[in-house]
């Protein structure tokens, strides 16, 4: 049982306010912060003289010589015409989060309940993240406000002059120290919104964001949970590194706490999963969130593509470096890994090679499955000797074979060579003599093989680790999943595939295309196991069964280009999570068999192609639902897209 004291305070002046010249300047410097967060300059000044009247706290020590826009004046630019990342953010902030604001939201609705855990805060951060809440534009919220029992004095004046500024704070103060995890738990029994949202002492709310939700659930009324884009924030009120998120994203959950901030859902939701449970400090909100997700329908949860949160970047804070806390790391490995023992068996949780974030190691059956690895060639004798080698010297699988599928070879040596693979017993040559269509090819195939996996895989890769196949394998044969990608790159050993994003070019492109070897990517995306719209047929493997009830690749419209593609997307119809894996790794030596799509008659088949996609599959390639509209289609490096 938790125990704590609850108050709810009512309006007294506790101290006069301070007529220094530099409280003075601190105060104006606090207004321009406040607008700095979007509030208006009448709002900000209302704040800021209730601030004084009213509370007496002073405001926050805010440099009044910086601003939050980094753009360089005009005789600068001549020097660098491209825009830094946080100049590139800063444009999209007066651009495309002004249009964002147009957009009406309610000022009532249900009653949300904001969480603040406290001990020992610093105070001028928390006084601005406690007034980031008290000039929200929604009104029907309350803030509860525990104090786990901190030991300077400052935190118990807090609680008494914000309980006299606002009733809908509430103060709790807790009788003994129990850590964040019992903290918020203490919080979210005292809750009596029918919602709850989380927030750090340190961090800031901006005007519109609880309004926001409050429109998503207004429009979304089965959703239970909800979250948001986010950004960190300097102590001089400058906003960088936005991290534009993934709309529900199973597989990347497991990996990462990727929801993070702004996160709101329902309090019996998190009380009948057991809310925030104590051992779990660090990453008690990764714990809470993947119980509460894991009961939920993908429907009940809702993205909302807009940044309603800004995550303090100051020494010591997990948003400014991940290795300050550890201890998080670790309690977060130990959440995944009960979670998946409450819902699988045999799963294995280890640590990722990038702070905070996890690999999940699944168990394949006891009797391994046969896999099919389906590789079309026309002549070209070296790269596919070197495909077939690579697989057959540096694969640990077992239970596989090698189907080639030869496409109306005529070179000698390449003829020689096939019949040679007659000497493995798990390398198998079909004879294919019609027209090239890498549709039929593999379909063809599939109808001659009797595996329970299907492996569609390019005569131009070269395996690098040896445990690619038992990987992909793992991920195959789980229920949930369809279509399995690995990563793959060039031959000097830059990116050419991390998945597909939907809309790139028009149709589709590669994640993080020529992103070096040992990059993180976008928010460590390029290291860990997430789901995506499509992956590449390079590359991937499905289940039979999924094969065949979504009738295989298109053959008609598309004999070569976006066919993988279009695979991909009927099998996320179907219901199944395609799914990208880092831990498969091989180079693929890239239109070497077939050569560039260069000359007329190659684009004009390319570009009817493009169009077929486009023309079925119109509302998915609008928006990539694992990807943000925040972020380009005219680039695959996951950069901010540019103002419409």
């Amino acid at each position: 049982m938790n125990e704590y004291t609850r108050k709810r305070l009512s309006p007294t002046n506790t101290r006069k306010p301070s007529r220094s010249l530099e409280y003075l300047k601190r105060m104006l410097a606090w207004v321009e912060f406040q607008q700095k967060l979007g509030h208006s300059l009448p709002d900000a000044l209302q704040y800021g003289f209730k601030r004084i009247v009213r509370s007496g706290l002073k405001p926050s020590a805010v440099n009044v010589e910086q601003t939050t826009s980094t753009v360089k004046p005009a005789a600068q630019k001549k020097q660098s015409q491209e825009p830094n990342p946080r100049q590139r953010y800063q444009r999209w902030i007066d651009e495309v989060e002004q249009q964002q604001k147009t957009a009406p939201l309610p000022v009532q609705g249900p009653l949300l309940s904001i969480i603040l855990p406290i001990y020992n805060p610093p105070v001028d951060l928390l006084v601005d993240g406690i007034e980031s809440v008290m000039s929200q534009s929604y009104q029907n919220w309350e803030l509860i406000l525990v104090n786990d029992k901190s030991t300077t004095p400052e935190a118990n004046e807090l609680l008494t002059l914000f309980g006299a500024a606002d009733e809908r704070i509430i103060s709790i103060s807790r009788l003994t120290n129990g850590h964040i995890s019992a903290a918020s738990q203490t919080g979210l029994d005292a809750a009596s919104g029918e919602f709850v949202a989380l927030l750090d002492h340190d961090d800031l709310l901006p005007v519109r964001a609880l309004a926001r939700v409050a429109k998503e659930i207004e429009e979304y009324p089965n959703a239970k949970f909800f979250y948001s884009d986010e950004d960190k924030i300097s102590a001089t009120g400058e906003r960088h590194d936005p991290h534009f998120k993934s709309d529900w994203n199973p597989q990347l959950l497991l990996a990462q706490n990727y929801i993070c901030h702004l996160a709101v859902f329902e309090r019996e939701l998190a009380l009948n999963c057991g809310g925030f449970r104590e051992g779990f400090e660090g990453s008690q909100d990764h714990d809470l969130f993947l119980r509460c997700t894991g009961a939920l329908h993908a429907d009940q949860i809702r993205h909302i593509p807009e940044v309603l949160y800004h995550w303090r970047a100051i020494e010591g804070s997990t948003s400014l470096a991940s290795n300050h806390k550890p201890y998080a790391s670790q309690a977060g490995q130990r959440a995944v890994q009960q979670y998946l023992d409450s819902v699988s068996q045999g799963c294995r949780v280890v640590p990722a090679d990038v702070p905070n974030a996890y690999r999940v190691r699944y168990p394949l059956p006891r009797q391994l499955p046969k896999v099919s690895l389906i590789i079309p060639t026309r002549n070209q004798k070296a790269i596919t000797e070197q495909a077939i080698n690579s697989i057959l010297r540096k694969t640990e699988y077992q239970n596989y074979e090698i189907v080639l599928v030869d496409n109306g070879s005529t070179e000698p040596d390449a003829l020689a060579y096939f019949d040679s693979l007659a000497s493995y017993d798990n390398v198998r040559v079909l004879k294919y003599a019609k027209p090239f269509n890498y549709s039929a090819i593999n379909n063809f195939a599939v109808a001659h093989t009797d595996a329970d996996v299907i492996g569609l895989i390019n005569n131009d890769v070269e395996v690098i680790n040896e445990n690619w196949l038992t990987e992909m394998v793992s991920l195959a044969v789980r229920p949930e999943n369809g279509c399995i990608g690995a990563k793959l790159y060039y031959a000097e050993g830059k990116v050419q595939h991390a998945g597909v994003i939907l809309g790139i070019g028009g149709v589709a492109g590669h994640s993080h295309k020529y992103f070096p070897k040992q990059h993180h990517g976008y928010f460590s995306r390029l290291r860990l196991a997430q789901n995506l719209s499509a992956v590449t047929g390079a590359c991937m493997l499905v289940r039979r069964s999924v094969y065949q009830q979504v009738n295989g690749l298109e053959e008609n419209a598309l004999k070569i280009a976006f066919n993988d593609v279009d695979f991909c997307l009927r099998v996320k119809s179907a219901g199944y999570l395609n799914t990208w894996t880092p831990y498969a790794e091989l180079y693929h030596h890239e239109s070497m068999s077939r050569g560039k799509e260069d000359t007329p008659e190659k684009v004009e088949r390319f570009n009817k192609e493009a169009d077929w996609m486009r023309s079925k599959w119109f509302q998915e390639l609008a928006r990539d639902p694992y990807y943000n509209q925040n972020l380009s289609l005219a680039h695959e490096d996951f950069s901010i897209a540019e103002a419409q």
